[in-house]
């Protein structure tokens, strides 16, 4: 083996052993509930778009051979939020996934939406967690202990494997619902208000897939007829 390949494997296990110690970092909570059979992360994505649905994600990862590289969704790229959702989906023991329309969304106020849509999640998991692990809120008509952990996308492998499995599967949503709308942009701003959403609901009004509540300031108080 020449002194180019020794070099590059040496970098590599670094790196390697850098994720590790990454892993375990954000594993302290996992680890201090250790004792539970079924650890279960859960989050959401879509809270404050201005167009489709909040979704949750109920994650429960194995205690063994654990997922490297996963984050909170937000600070990773488009293309690593794939590849790990891929992973998850292949290696989790369980993900739920709850989704709450913009209708409902609209009749409950967000925070109830986002409530729901978490215990939707969580009742679509294969097997009943014993402990949840919440990112920052407590999730009324459980009947499950609960620990609220505030950033806890940033801070526990479970809540960051929700928040990927969360936002990919809205993100997928939405590239949908551009297809069925063209001229917001769904696509690229998936929902929240950037300039060309804004400019698009001016120009053509509000869909079915738009909040009332939300978009008062842009077109009125009512729903268009697309």
């Amino acid at each position: 083996m020449g002194k180019r390949e020794e070099e590059r494997l040496r970098k590599e296990q670094e790196r390697l052993n850098k994720e590790l110690a990454r892993t375990k970092a954000m594993s302290v909570y996992e680890e201090e509930y250790k004792d539970y059979r079924y650890i279960c992360g859960i989050d959401e994505a879509g809270r404050g778009p201005l167009a489709g649905p909040v979704v949750a994600g109920a994650v429960i990862l194995p205690k063994e051979n654990p997922i490297l590289y996963l984050n909170d969704s937000k600070k990773l790229s488009e293309k690593k939020r794939e590849l790990l959702y891929d992973e998850i989906m292949e290696h989790a023991l369980a993900v739920g996934i709850g989704i709450v329309g913009p209708g409902q969304i609209d009749k409950m106020n967000i925070l109830q939406a986002t409530y729901e849509a978490m215990r939707r999640a969580i009742k679509n998991l294969k097997v009943k967690p014993d402990i949840l692990l919440n990112d920052a809120v407590r999730i009324p008509e459980v009947d499950i202990p609960q620990v609220s952990i505030i950033k806890g996308d940033a801070k526990s492998v479970s809540i960051a494997a929700a928040s990927i499995a969360a936002k990919v599967t809205r993100d997928r949503m939405m590239k949908e619902y551009d297809r069925m709308y063209p001229g917001y942009d769904f696509a690229n701003n998936k929902g929240y208000g950037t300039k060309a959403h804004i400019a698009g609901l001016k120009e053509l009004g509000a869909t079915s897939i738009h909040r009332v509540t939300f978009i008062g300031n842009f077109v009125g108080d009512g729903r268009g007829d697309k």
